[in-house]
């Protein structure tokens, strides 16, 4: 495919996604709305580049959105960036257990947890959701095509509408800057 063709594509997805997901993105933003207005915490995880999407967004709720608009922190926390639990953890007990773990032990009921998986089918996130639900924290999944089997863990369920790993990446991201401003307006700083 040609940069052109993959652009195009980008945009389709995303404009798909606009259209199919917008009424439950903010279905998500809401959760976590209501969590903060309680003194909960949204937290996030996901592997490789939804790792990185997990740092993006826990960042975009601590710092703001718009550093022309500053605000309150949010409280977030990606539960990609303590190397040292990770390392430990997966190297003692393996690494599908990494964020059951800090869910189990960071995570109280009222809190709300984004899980990423572009497939739905990452073991150690599928851990997380299913320790998330029983813990009572709202999950929110965030996959591409049918949600695999997170798509069954999930309270909310974001499954962009594409195949391709680097479509639904720039759709999450898409998605958690629009969950973000949304929240950011339902708080009153927008």
């Amino acid at each position: 495919m040609t940069i052109k063709e993959l652009l195009v594509e980008s945009a389709r997805v995303k404009t798909q996604t606009a259209h199919e997901l917008s009424d439950k993105a903010e279905s998500a933003a809401l959760a976590i709305v209501a969590s903060l207005q309680k003194g909960g915490k949204l937290m996030l995880c996901g592997n490789g580049g939804s790792a990185g999407d997990s740092q993006h967004l826990a960042a975009e709720f601590v710092a703001t959105l718009d550093h022309r608009n500053p605000r309150d922190g949010l409280a977030a926390i990606a539960l990609t960036t303590d190397t040292s639990l990770i390392t430990a953890f997966s190297n003692d007990f393996g690494f599908e257990g990494i964020y059951d773990r800090q869910v189990q032990t960071l995570g109280k009921s009222g809190d709300v947890l984004i899980a990423l998986s572009t497939s739905g089918n990452s073991e150690n996130v599928l851990r997380a959701a299913k320790v998330a639900r029983e813990k009572q924290i709202t999950v929110i999944a965030m996959t591409g095509d049918a949600g695999g089997k997170l798509a069954e863990a999930a309270d909310i369920l974001l499954n962009v509408p594409s195949d391709k790993t680097m479509h639904i990446q720039e759709a999450h991201i898409a998605l958690g800057h629009a969950i973000t401003a949304s929240v950011e307006t339902h708080l009153g700083y927008l």
